[in-house]
């Protein structure tokens, strides 16, 4: 199989039964009864409304990375600007901009979409868009940032450096590790003149 022919296959599957099994704040649990192929099967998934995510690179070549505590992993983890897509209406690029600001007091000039993820596909549906942010300047503070976000840790660091974390295994957020190496994978063709 060529390369360029390889697509993710949206496949209209039977649902046959679907219950909401827990309601949650921000996500809810479902458990579906799928006709597929010869039988049915159950499957129980998080329900996620999707988010955003911003690799800002200033013009030092910089990523903009923040840390926070998450609880589910119990660690302070290395992350990029990020949020839910929980503005009704609202496009990812418009989250994505606005993420930027309240989590690190930034607006950016440039904007590119870089990738859309699907971070856990047999646990849940979430999809996060991550976009590539270029010409940064100071956003006044106009957010109070509260739980895991009140002592978040905001720095620059050479994408390069970055990069090597991944490589390395010190760095293991998912979504910073698709954002990073997209970003500097997209750096790279524009240096090469593609």
């Amino acid at each position: 199989m060529d390369a360029a022919d390889l697509r993710d296959e949206p496949v209209e599957a039977d649902v046959v039964g679907s219950d909401l099994v827990y309601e949650g704040r921000v996500w809810n649990v479902r458990s579906d009864t799928v006709r597929y192929g010869d039988g049915e099967m159950v499957r129980q998934y998080v329900e996620h409304p999707g988010a955003a995510a911003v690799v800002a690179i200033d013009d030092d070549g910089r990523v903009v990375l923040i840390q926070q505590y998450r609880h589910p992993i119990r660690s302070r983890d290395w992350e990029i600007p990020a949020g839910l897509l929980d503005v009704a209406g609202e496009e990812p690029a418009r989250a994505a901009e606005r993420e930027l600001a309240e989590e690190v007091d930034l607006v950016a000039e440039r904007w590119q979409h870089l990738v859309s993820i699907r971070t856990t596909p047999g646990g849940n549906d979430e999809v996060v868009h991550i976009y590539l942010a270029r010409g940064l300047s100071d956003a006044p503070r106009a957010f109070d940032r509260e739980d895991e976000e009140a002592d978040m840790r905001v720095v620059r660091v050479p994408l390069a450096d970055v990069v090597d974390g991944i490589l390395a295994g010190r760095l293991g957020n998912g979504i910073l590790t698709a954002g990073v190496l997209a970003a500097a994978e997209v750096l790279r063709r524009e240096s090469d003149g593609r």
